[in-house]
Formats: C-alpha cells, sequence, structure tokens
C-alpha cells in the first residue's frame, strides 16, 4: 500500500462507492477505506432503494446488482392503536424498466457496489478506522488510519463517514451533532417464505410493497415505522425522534414490539423468524443540519451532509448519497484538471449538488422537518383519521350525517377547527407550495 494517492475516501457506504467509482473509471488512484468486515456490514437503512442516479452510474444496474423486490406499490397508512386507513398507490410503470425502486439488504448491495469500484480500479481497505486528518501547507492533504503506515497523503479527502462524521468535526466544517437533528432507526428482517410474503401482500413474481406508517407508536413518541417486502423476509422497523423517545421515557425496541403486535400489523409478521437486528441515527433536518461542504482539500458526502429528505411523504437517502458522491466526483475531476484543490476550486460542489436536485429538493422542503415535529401529526390526526373512517363506514341502524358535521364531531374536544385550519397551512407550506 502507497502512502501517497489522488483521492482518499473514508466510508463505503452508497456516496463513498459512488464516488471511488467514477474517480477510479477517470483513471485516479482512490483508496477507500471502511472499518467494517466488508462494506455493507455496519450500514443500515429502511430498505428501499431509488434507483435513478444508480442507473446513471451503473447503466440497467438492475441486470445485475443483488436485488430484492420491484416495489409496484407504495402505502401510507395512519395508524390508531385499532385501525388503520390508506392511501395505497400501485402503478404497472412503476414495474417496468427503468423501474422506480428495489428493496435491497445492504449486506448484499453494499458489497456487490464496492466491487465494481473494485474492478474500476479502487482501493478498497476494510477493518480500519480514520481517526483524524493529515494537514500541508494550511490544507487537507490526508488521513491517519489505524494500521501501520497509517499516515496516507491525497490530494483530496472525501468525508463518508456517516451521520456523526468525526472527519467534518476535525475539518472544523460543523459542530456537534444535535440530538433534535436525528432520528433513531431500528430494523428487523423477519424471515418469511417466500410464497406467504406474495399472498399475505397479494403480490406475484418479483413485485414488492413499500408501507410506511404515521401514527401508532406507543407511549405518543414521535415517530414512524415501516414495513418492506424482500424476496423472503420483511423489513420492519421504526424511525423515533430522539427528544421524543427521551421525553418519554420510551425504549425504542418496546415500540417496534408495540409495533408488531398492532391488529393490522400481527398477521403480516405471524410465524415469522428475526434473522437480523440493526439500528442507526438518521440525519432528517434537511438544510437546517447541513455543514460547510467543503474546505481547502476536502468535501463531505451522503449521511456525513445530511443528505436526506424526510417529509412524511418522501423518505429518501441513498439516492442522495450516491447524487452527492456522483458531484464529489465530478468536482474532484475538474480540479485535478485544474491542479488547483483549494477551497475556491471545491465549490463547484454545491453548484453541482444544485444541478442534480440535491440541494433543490432540501431547498423546496426545508420547513419540513419542522412539521414532523408538530406533535399533533403523530398521535392526535392519524387517530381522528381513523375514528372519521371508521364511523363512515359503520352501519348501525341509525341517520347518517354528512362528513363534515361527522369530522367537527370526532375533533370536539380534542381539538378546534382554527389548530386545524394552522396545521393545515403549515402542511402546506411544508409540502404543496
Amino acid at each position: 500500500m502507497k502512502n501517497k494517492y489522488d483521492v482518499i475516501i473514508v466510508g463505503a457506504g452508497p456516496a463513498g462507492i459512488t464516488a471511488a467509482y467514477l474517480l477510479a473509471k477517470a483513471g485516479l488512484e482512490v483508496v477507500l477505506f471502511e472499518r467494517g468486515e466488508f462494506p455493507g456490514e455496519k450500514n443500515m437503512f429502511g430498505g428501499v432503494l431509488y434507483g435513478s442516479v444508480l442507473n446513471q452510474v451503473v447503466p440497467n444496474y438492475w441486470e445485475e446488482a443483488p436485488l430484492e423486490r420491484c416495489i409496484t406499490r407504495k402505502v401510507i397508512t395512519f395508524l390508531s392503536q385499532d385501525a388503520s386507513v390508506s392511501v395505497d398507490v400501485k402503478s404497472k410503470n412503476f414495474g417496468q424498466p427503468p423501474y422506480n425502486g428495489f428493496t435491497v439488504r445492504r449486506a448484499r448491495f453494499d458489497r456487490w457496489y464496492a466491487q465494481k469500484a473494485v474492478e474500476a480500479g479502487a482501493l478498497l481497505v476494510t477493518r480500519t478506522v480514520v481517526d483524524d486528518l493529515l494537514y500541508k501547507d494550511g490544507r487537507v492533504a490526508g488521513v491517519r488510519a489505524r494500521r501501520e503506515q497509517g499516515e496516507l497523503w491525497s490530494d483530496v479527502v472525501i468525508a463518508a463517514d456517516g451521520v456523526n462524521s468525526l472527519l467534518a468535526r476535525k475539518a472544523g466544517l460543523r459542530r456537534e451533532l444535535d440530538p433534535s437533528h436525528v432520528n433513531l432507526g431500528i430494523k428487523e428482517v423477519i424471515q418469511l417464505p417466500q410464497r406467504t410474503i406474495e399472498e399475505r401482500f397479494n403480490l406475484a413474481g418479483n413485485e414488492g410493497v413499500a408501507n410506511e406508517f404515521v401514527g401508532g407508536l406507543e407511549g405518543n413518541v414521535h415517530g414512524g415505522a415501516f414495513v418492506y417486502t424482500n424476496k423472503d423476509s420483511l423489513s420492519v422497523g421504526i424511525v423515533a425522534q430522539l427528544p421524543s423517545l427521551k421525553q418519554e421515557k420510551s425504549r425504542i425496541y418496546d415500540l417496534l414490539e408495540g409495533f408488531k403486535s398492532h391488529p393490522m400489523i400481527q398477521g403480516l409478521v405471524k410465524d415469522g423468524v428475526i434473522k437480523e437486528y440493526s439500528a442507526h441515527l438518521v440525519p432528517e433536518a434537511g438544510l437546517h443540519m447541513m455543514p460547510q461542504l467543503y474546505t481547502d482539500g476536502m468535501l463531505v458526502v451522503g449521511d456525513a451532509a445530511g443528505f436526506v429528505l424526510a417529509t412524511g411523504l418522501y423518505l429518501e437517502g441513498v439516492n442522495y448519497a450516491m447524487a452527492s458522491g456522483m458531484a464529489a466526483a465530478r468536482t474532484v475531476q475538474e480540479a485535478v484538471a485544474r491542479r488547483d484543490f483549494g477551497k475556491a476550486s471545491l465549490a463547484r460542489y454545491t453548484a453541482l449538488l444544485e444541478e442534480n436536485g440535491v440541494l433543490t429538493d432540501l431547498r423546496q422542503f426545508k420547513r419540513a422537518p419542522e412539521l414532523m415535529g408538530n406533535p399533533r401529526l403523530h398521535e392526535l390526526y392519524p387517530r381522528l383519521v381513523c375514528e372519521l373512517g371508521e364511523s363512515i363506514f359503520t352501519v348501525d341502524g341509525q341517520p347518517r350525517p354528512k362528513l363534515l358535521p361527522l369530522a367537527l364531531k370526532k375533533m370536539r374536544g380534542q381539538t378546534t377547527i382554527w389548530q386545524l385550519l394552522k396545521d393545515g397551512l403549515e402542511a402546506g407550506r411544508s409540502l404543496l407550495w
């Protein structure tokens, strides 16, 4: 192993691997550090990969990538303690090339993706923790890793080391992580026979469903839940806001058990065998938590940059991570051509993030984190939706009221029309206009 490379990338997740693959393909000498035994060992996400960006990196990726099921249905479900109301969207177009998205298992997918980077010429170094940055002439010029001859030098360092990025802090690009800016996600992979999954979710062949839930968590904890179908397993988990967990003194594993015992969920996971358990901090504050993205000799990508879109309606991260890796790779290639790795040169990175939609989307939905912090969104409104739905379709021989009087009756004593209008206006500003 040499002590000087064109580019050092720390973190073999989707952002880091994307940058490594593209830079190696361009002929640069790239080393990619990963602290796990293999890429994907320590990486966790809900389970859905939206592949439009990956298709730009690896055209027709679905022909070779280790994918689970094609997401042909997207369901958003409101939960109370004993009822549910769902919005179910199914499209034939979702199941045709270039496809809308797939469920994936990170331990398999990340390994495959990292191997693509290795085949392109990148050096993958696993089981290695990077502790610090090296400086030369006042700029970032390498890293210090926990291994023999651990000082490695480079023209550029790309920090892809996750939501609690040590390197971004070391470079002075971000402060300590604010607990209100991240959620805690946990997930179980529950094995079931393939045929059982297809029968329970009304699926055929390689069809899959992504079902996300609002409300229904025990103890008034703010957060959501998900059930995603794999070939012969389910990815089942919850994402909860850290301040809410602390305030309610709730254990997140107990919340997951409560979710799995909900009347709607219980039958879906029945007789399943838990094969994996994982937890992960999820950056969900968008622009409010985004660090400085570049400095002399260094770029920040993926979760380390806070590139997750979490609006309640959209929950996406891997595609933004890959897009940031693409932008970082192009920035570095242009800097190499200029032989200029200073801050002004690497500022090109933000322009590329605007062009590919990452910063555009985060700015467009910059009010969404505040909306997600509204406690009524997580308990009161899902419950009211379920109560109203149940009342509308209850046949009890009594005269039927019109919908508005029925809704006002359900709201009485729980909220006011003015509070509802105020929250609706905030939701509109966050998501609609």
